[in-house]
Order: structure tokens, then sequence, then C-alpha cells
């Protein structure tokens, strides 16, 4: 059984953002101090990532805990009320964000998902990766030009 009314229920999912998340913005401002220069939630690009590196072709996700299923197996049966709602649903999030994930590779782009938990606990390594993935996609680009 919920806890809420349902009045109080739709006030809170209405309530969940689906960009300029606390997550996000945690990224984003860390490589923005860095000098990075970004698009976010760019619609251009499949799946509208929450950041993109256009001119490298990388999309970056930041995956909450909830919705995008993280440890699913073991937290699925958490779900005490409306379980033929939810699990569904989480389940939909998650096979979308393999086909997202598989069409952008196709695309050519490099995908990064980072669950919130470790954008919030680890931020100067997923910063790290970033750039790192930048710098090879970088070099990668020199590397065609000067041929």
């Amino acid at each position: 059984m919920d806890k809420h009314t349902p009045e109080q229920r739709r006030r809170n999912m209405k309530a969940v953002k689906n960009k300029d998340s606390q997550i996000e913005v945690i990224l984003r401002r860390a490589l923005f101090s860095k000098g990075y220069r970004y698009r976010k939630n760019y619609s251009k690009v499949f799946g509208c990532p929450d950041i993109v590196f256009v001119k490298e072709k990388i999309a970056i996700f930041c995956d909450s805990e909830f919705w995008h299923g993280y440890d699913w197996e073991n937290r699925k049966s958490d779900f005490k009320s409306k379980q033929d709602f939810w699990i569904p649903k989480i389940e939909r999030n998650m096979e979308r964000d393999r086909e997202v994930t598989e069409q952008l590779e196709v695309e050519g782009y490099v995908v990064l998902r980072f669950w919130g938990k470790r954008i919030k606990s680890e931020l100067s390594e997923m910063v790290d990766e970033v750039e790192r993935v930048i710098a090879i996609r970088r070099k990668r680009a020199t590397i065609f030009v000067q041929e």
C-alpha cells in the first residue's frame, strides 16, 4: 500500500526532473571547471544524452539508480506496491538504455554511463574517465587530419 495519497504521489512524481538533475549538474560543473565545453540534453543526438561532446562524438548519461535499475535483480523485490506497474516500467527503461547505447555506438559515439552514486562519491574518477576518452578521441581526430 502506498504511504501517500494519490495527490501527494502525483505531486512527488511531477517533481522528478528529466534534465538538470543533481547528479548531472555535479558532473557538468566539474567538467566545466576543467575547461571543457559541451552540449547538455542535446536533442540532435539520438537518446538526448545528458552531456555531449559533439566533435569528439562522446555521449554521457547520468543514470539514477531508481529509474535505470541499479542492481536490478536484487532491487526489484523491494517494490511492495504496484509491482505490475513499476517492474515493467523500470525494465523498459533499462531496455531503452541498451537500445540508445547500441544506436549511438553504431553512429560512432563513445557512450559513457555513470550511476548517480558514483558521480557523488567518485567524481574525480568520473571526470578522469571523461578526460581520458576526450584525449583519445581528439588524438584520433588529429591522426585522421594529418594523413
